[in-house]
């Protein structure tokens, strides 16, 4: 079974429009910082140090998308549970599900899931301007349950 994180998030005033509810953009920042959460709690490193670590120029993002079911509002207490479902030699597929108690129920309620893909990244060293994909580490596989 793939490692699992859960990351708090507190909805804050500029997260939303002017309707009140979360301006979907924001919902991809949070994303983006869960993955970031996942390998550092994953790695039991900061993202600079598990980056020093492996050599790696960063984990960028080359396909996402996401499904919005429940609208979130400023002071909505959330949480983000991201795992990695799949890894190629270079790339994987990260799922995020953002969950937000489902009041009275003792549950929480699906209100949004994303879906990113991503590089295991390098600087090229031909052209340091450049990144090129760079095979995962077995040890990163191990850290996320995927060895």
């Amino acid at each position: 079974m793939s490692f699992v994180n859960r990351y708090a998030v507190t909805i804050e005033w500029g997260d939303c429009d002017a309707a009140g509810i979360v301006f979907y953009p924001r919902y991809f920042a949070m994303f983006d910082a869960a993955t970031a959460h996942l390998f550092a709690t994953a790695s039991g490193m900061r993202q600079h140090d598990y980056q020093r670590h492996f050599g790696i120029a960063g984990i960028p993002m080359v396909d996402t998308r996401a499904t919005f079911l429940l609208p979130s509002s400023y002071g909505d207490e959330v949480v983000i549970e991201s795992r990695v479902t799949e890894i190629g030699r270079s790339s994987f597929s990260v799922h995020h599900r953002l969950l937000k108690p489902d009041a009275g129920q003792g549950a929480e309620a699906l209100a949004a899931e994303c879906w990113e893909k991503r590089v295991w990244a390098e600087r090229d060293p031909n052209d340091p301007a450049r990144m090129r994909g760079k095979p995962v580490p077995a040890e990163v596989r191990g850290l996320l349950g995927l060895g």
